[in-house]
């Protein structure tokens, strides 16, 4: 594991959290942003931190290459992976000319996915937060 993917753990365990299960949340019961609609097959409520490291690391870390980003783009783009899905991740990157143009970018995507489900709204300004946090941390 690359030296920075240990830091960008400690990230996402931080704006993550523990154990929640919001009727609101479309990824239902979730723990440290683990979900029971991507994992239906795991018991959410029992996951190790050391359980969820393994995770992160193979299926958003290694998925998005992050190994071969320079820092600060791989814990950036391994935080959106989390947050937004590693498809989206990778395409705002695409779409991205720096950091700042791709946090606004995030922003944006965030906006656009409340447009669609207005219930998304209870979470807007946790996932501003999140991306103010991620900027503060790169810079």
């Amino acid at each position: 594991m690359k030296e920075n993917f240990e830091k960008a753990f400690a990230f996402i365990i931080k704006v993550e959290g523990g154990y929640v299960n919001n009727p609101v949340d479309p990824g239902g019961e979730t723990k440290y942003g683990i979900s029971k609609k991507a994992y239906p097959n795991l018991d959410i409520k029992n996951l190790t931190l050391e359980d969820v490291k393994k995770i992160y690391y193979r299926d958003y870390w290694q998925k998005a290459a992050c190994d071969e980003l320079a820092y600060p783009w791989d814990i950036i783009i391994f935080d959106t992976g989390v947050n937004c899905g590693v498809r989206t991740a990778l395409r705002l990157k695409s779409s991205s000319t720096n950091i700042e143009s791709y946090l606004l970018l995030r922003i944006e995507y965030h906006k656009k996915i409340t447009v669609r489900n207005p219930k998304l709204l209870t979470f807007i300004i946790g996932w501003i937060n999140r991306i103010m946090k991620l900027y503060r941390l790169c810079k």
